[in-house]
């Protein structure tokens, strides 16, 4: 969907060895009876332990149906890599946020065209207006209102800096 369209890179993020260390003492911890898996309600402890929030009915459903039907539930292997892609979509999630808010000079919550300009002088001064202007519109074209749509726009902003074509634009 957006991402492909964009052509955002992929994301690659490795656990240290000390959170690795971490999330397999939670995981020993929430598995109490010694099973060696988690069960529905062990994982959403787990994750409270980890996270700070209880898992939506939704997450919860959508991680016990991608576990290996054969298990009773998920093992640690399964358990480290579901933890490793949370982690990796927070600190991403956090990458925008810190790229909004520099581009928000104003602490508006929104981002102007003005806005726009300024921070694409700052990171491609040669970048040509009109494409300036496409990558502000076409992030008009976009469903989603309010923060939402600013953050597709830092979306949008981040990944066009990183097609071939706008290279020849930078410093």
């Amino acid at each position: 969907m957006f991402f492909s369209q964009a052509g955002a890179r992929p994301r690659t993020w490795q656990a240290s060895p000390s959170e690795l260390k971490q999330w397999g003492k939670v995981f020993k911890a929430c598995d109490e009876d010694n099973k060696g898996y988690l069960s529905r309600e062990d994982f959403k402890v787990a994750i409270v332990m980890l996270f700070g929030y209880k898992p939506s009915k939704i997450e919860a459903d959508s991680v016990m149906s991608s576990i290996n039907p054969n298990s009773s539930g998920i093992l640690l292997e399964e358990f480290l890599n579901i933890v490793r892609k949370k982690k990796e979509a927070r600190l991403y999630w956090n990458e925008i946020r810190h790229i909004f808010t520099a581009f928000d000079r104003h602490y508006r919550g929104y981002l102007t065209l003005e806005d726009f300009e300024k921070a694409f002088r700052q990171v491609a001064p040669k970048l040509p207006e009109r494409i300036i202007l496409e990558v502000f519109s076409g992030t008009n074209n976009f469903q989603e209102s309010g923060k939402e749509n600013q953050l597709l726009r830092v979306l949008v902003v981040q990944n066009y800096m990183m097609f071939p074509r706008w290279q020849k634009y930078e410093n």
